[in-house]
């Protein structure tokens, strides 16, 4: 049955929040190197990591990376393409040329 279990695992990670004009971003890397697959989910425990205008913050955190059941991530790569989809807006408009 270990098609439709579940794994967890700690792994030390670093929380990175850039509030720039220039930049505004959030990133979570994971220190041990471990690698996230399709399906896959990651918690970063403790409070949110706030950074004021102006400035970046650097945070070190430990996550808890839940793996995914060889079913879930089977469903994940199989359907994902659809979920990006609906991200995307389409918009097919004709320009018209102004001439002086």
């Amino acid at each position: 049955m270990g098609f439709l279990t579940r794994s967890r695992e700690e792994a030390p990670c670093t929380v990175e929040v850039v509030h720039k004009f220039e930049e505004l971003s959030a990133h979570v890397r994971l220190d041990n190197g471990a690698v996230i697959h399709p399906g896959d989910t990651v918690l970063v425990h403790g409070a949110p990591v706030m950074a004021p205008f102006g400035e970046a913050v650097v945070e070190k955190r430990t996550a808890t990376i839940t793996r995914a059941s060889a079913v879930e991530r089977l469903w994940t790569r199989l359907t994902g393409d659809f979920e990006f989809m609906e991200l995307c807006e389409f918009s097919f408009s004709e320009e018209m040329e102004v001439r002086p």
